[in-house]
């Protein structure tokens, strides 16, 4: 008998213990939880290009007035437009594609190439400080979600599945980007 009572302390210490931590894990938002599984906090900035200074800051009202119901679903509220419906998916001149929100120039056309996804895909930025990654484990996905550095508009998201010499694949909204001619022709597409 006394052998049984010398367990129960240790039973209750363990009980206790065990509610601890399932009540601080029931205290934590869903997706910290998810993403701390998924071994990336959520919405953490993980590569360069995180640091925001000079970021374009508008309310809510501002960005209505600027941008069409589709830019301001795509760029402000993360939505995604359907493949292969983007202007931008098979345009093929030479220039520069900037952030439909703010202006800053995130693509090169010569770094824009045809993946077959259905959405415009570059093999690298026209420069890594005016792109933000962030991890996104929506839709029960683990990924990597770009933003433009200079003002948080949602572009798409970038994969390791493209092709040399980065083996990254931007694959970019349309409804996310503006396009600047060149006036003489500078390289091209690889499509």
């Amino acid at each position: 008998m006394s052998r049984r009572m010398s367990n129960i302390p240790l039973l209750s210490v363990a009980v206790l213990l065990f509610g601890v931590i399932v009540f601080s894990i029931m205290q934590r938002p869903p997706e910290a939880v998810r993403a701390d599984m998924a071994g990336v906090a959520a919405n953490t900035p993980i590569e360069k290009g995180a640091d925001m200074s000079g970021k374009v800051v508008k309310s809510d009202q501002e960005w209505k007035s600027i941008l069409t119901a589709d830019q301001y679903r795509i760029t402000r509220e993360r939505g995604t437009e359907p493949a292969f419906t983007g202007e931008y998916n098979k345009h093929k001149a030479g220039g520069v594609y900037k952030c439909v929100c703010c202006g800053e120039e995130l693509f090169d056309s010569k770094t824009k190439y045809d993946s077959g996804s259905g959405w415009p895909s570059f093999w690298a930025p026209a420069s890594e400080n005016d792109i933000s990654e962030v991890a996104d484990n929506s839709y029960g996905m683990t990924r990597i979600e770009i933003t433009c550095s200079k003002c948080g508009a949602h572009l798409g998201h970038v994969f390791d599945d493209g092709p040399q010499p980065t083996g990254l694949r931007y694959c970019v909204n349309s409804a996310s980007l503006k396009f600047d001619d060149r006036e003489e022709p500078q390289g091209g597409e690889n499509e």
